[in-house]
């Protein structure tokens, strides 16, 4: 009696091929899709990629006719390189386009050498940088005049130390420059001397914030206003202190004042001082959002609001009218300086948070602009019998601004929308040109210069016109990510991120 030889069924790749081509072609043309923002293109590009994976998984375990050993020895590889990447590599951030940043799990912060070199007498006279984008809370300087041939005069380093972790910038008073950092379980207000570089003095709060996406430490950057030092930490306490020496004159709870938590991404409003009122955001799920209280002992003064932003408000006169001007969750609003009553309101955004401040535009027109797809909003005031009225005179989502501030030159307004350099015409929004991928960083508008700190810590200067960019220079800083504020006093540009910090004397024409 013959036996039929034994007979083994071929492996179906096909299945398997097309779940990958398909999961590949949906990506590129996710990718490629210009009408949503980056992070939500690769968010979506993640959750494709999970349900690809599970598919191609379940395809090779019970559909693709593999001998049963070789199925289990597949799978067994899979799952030891996962343990054994798991084990090597762990995310320690994320870019602002939620792309995420890998280091070494055994990887501690390297120890910076202090470096300095002798500070000769300034070239010009070293103005005040007292809050969060300089003296006007705009991010805009008269001056220096800088030049721009770096590649023969390149920036000069002063200083270069590691600093604590958190997102804070400087303030800058005479000799003394200001900023929040986290050491270990400590949230710390430090001041260090403007041309060495070397810490005078610090307070310390026991206060710790840290995700995985935002990162650990202070967010907001500190104010001085007449010798006082205003600082708010990430989970909620305001400090006010004493400039020369650290001194604590007052603290406060702000979460606490309107009875909420600390919000998702952390406290990120900077303190706007407006004659005797400290006005900050307060805490998620409380009673009110914004927050004003004395300057001179701290004392609750007025609420607003429902529900806070990230963005630090504003103070300006429009229409005629005292306001400070303040993104909401959902909306945007006016308040009176003195009561915290709401003079106007509009609804605003998708859900997604706020972190850029408001534009003021000449005597009665503001522009509000945010992130994740919502774009830009150029609103009217005028008055009449019944109270202040607004008008929408443009709405585009050519200017998605995330964090960084936005600033008018030349008819246009300019700023990096969804971490790409762009320009639009301030009459209707209409793009002009959007070219320079330089990520989610921040700069400050020099005379007719334009200093950028890049995301990558890259320091980079343009010129920008209605018709082009026009980049001129740039030199690296830092080699990682970099979403700090940067403040000028005359000639010294003071730089920072979440590791260390630096100070610059800019070449000056």
């Amino acid at each position: 009696m013959n036996t039929p030889p034994h007979s083994t069924q071929a492996v179906r790749w096909k299945p398997g091929v097309r779940i990958a081509l398909l999961g590949m072609v949906t990506i590129i043309g996710v990718q490629f899709y210009e009408e949503w923002p980056f992070q939500r293109r690769n968010l979506i590009s993640y959750e494709i990629g999970f349900v690809i994976c599970i598919a191609l998984l379940i395809w090779w375990l019970f559909l693709s006719r593999a001998p049963l050993a070789l199925r289990m020895r597949v799978l067994g590889v899979i799952l030891l390189m996962g343990l054994a990447v798991g084990s090597l590599v762990k995310i320690t951030g994320v870019s602002g386009d939620m792309l995420p940043i890998f280091g070494w799990r055994w990887s501690r912060q390297a120890e910076l050498a202090a470096t300095s070199i002798p500070y000769l007498s300034a070239k010009v006279p070293h103005t005040d940088f007292p809050q969060f984008y300089g003296p006007d809370c705009n991010g805009v300087l008269a001056g220096p005049a800088l030049a721009d041939n770096w590649a023969q005069h390149p920036p000069q380093l002063i200083w270069k130390h590691a600093v604590g972790a958190g997102w804070s910038g400087f303030a800058i008073v005479g000799d003394l420059c200001i900023t929040q950092e986290q050491h270990e379980d400590n949230e710390c207000v430090t001041a260090y001397d403007l041309t060495t570089g070397q810490q005078r003095w610090s307070h310390n709060d026991e206060a710790h914030f840290d995700t995985t996406i935002g990162g650990a430490g202070p967010r907001a950057t500190p104010t001085i206003d007449h010798g006082r030092v205003f600082a708010l930490g990430a989970t909620g306490i305001l400090n006010c202190l004493e400039l020369a020496s650290g001194k604590v004159i007052w603290t406060r709870d702000v979460v606490k004042v309107v009875a909420g938590k600390t919000p998702t991404w952390g406290m990120a409003s900077s303190p706007l001082i407006v004659d005797d009122l400290v006005i900050v955001h307060g805490g998620e799920e409380g009673t009110h959002s914004l927050v004003a209280l004395s300057c001179s002992d701290g004392e609750f003064v007025w609420k607003a609001g429902k529900t806070p932003s990230y963005a630090t408000p504003v103070f300006a006169t429009l229409a005629g009218v005292p306001q400070v001007l303040a993104f909401h969750h959902g909306s945007i609003a006016g308040h009176d300086v003195k009561t915290g009553a709401e003079l106007w309101q509009r609804p605003w955004g998708n859900g997604n948070v706020a972190c850029a401040s408001p534009l003021v535009i000449g005597a009665d027109e503001v522009l509000f602009s945010s992130g994740y797809g919502v774009g830009a909003e150029l609103l009217k005031l005028s008055r009449n019998d019944t109270g202040l009225q607004v008008q929408s005179l443009w709405q585009s989502n050519r200017m998605k601004a995330k964090f960084s501030h936005l600033f008018t030159h030349d008819g246009c307004v300019f700023g990096l929308d969804d971490g790409i350099f762009a320009c639009v015409d301030l009459k209707d929004g209409s793009r002009q040109w959007r070219e320079g991928r330089y990520g989610h960083g921040q700069g400050l508008v020099v005379g007719d210069h334009y200093l950028l700190m890049a995301e990558s810590g890259e320091l980079v200067l343009l010129r920008p016109t209605r018709a082009a960019p026009n980049e001129l220079a740039r030199i690296r800083v830092f080699n990682s990510k970099t979403w700090n504020p940067i403040a000028l006093a005359g000639d010294l540009l003071l730089v920072r991120n979440d590791r260390e910090a630096a100070c610059l004397r800019l070449p000056l024409q």
